[in-house]
């Protein structure tokens, strides 16, 4: 196994995980972005109040991404499973 190839597996590794990440964290923050500005207009400072919609986005979110992110991580663990024997120069 070259460094090349540990890093680029490392790469994709990393490109996988962000892109995993991205639909629940940027989900989370437009929500709780929202929510913010609303206690900031209305001055209920409830620390609790952006828990549930923030849950309920989350939920809604992986429903809808859920599929593709499953196939995401399935292609790449199924690529690097086939790339076995090309790492251990078989």
């Amino acid at each position: 196994m070259t460094p090349e190839s540990v890093l680029s597996v490392g790469e994709n590794a990393l490109t996988v995980t962000m892109l995993l990440a991205a639909p629940l964290l940027l989900s989370a923050l437009a929500v709780g972005l929202l929510i913010g500005m609303i206690q900031a207009a209305t001055q209920i400072q409830e620390m609790t109040l952006s828990f549930i919609p923030k849950l309920i986005i989350l939920v809604v979110a992986l429903m809808i991404a859920g599929p593709w992110m499953l196939g995401l991580i399935t292609d790449f663990t199924l690529g690097l499973f086939q790339s076995i024997p090309d790492f251990i120069g078989s």
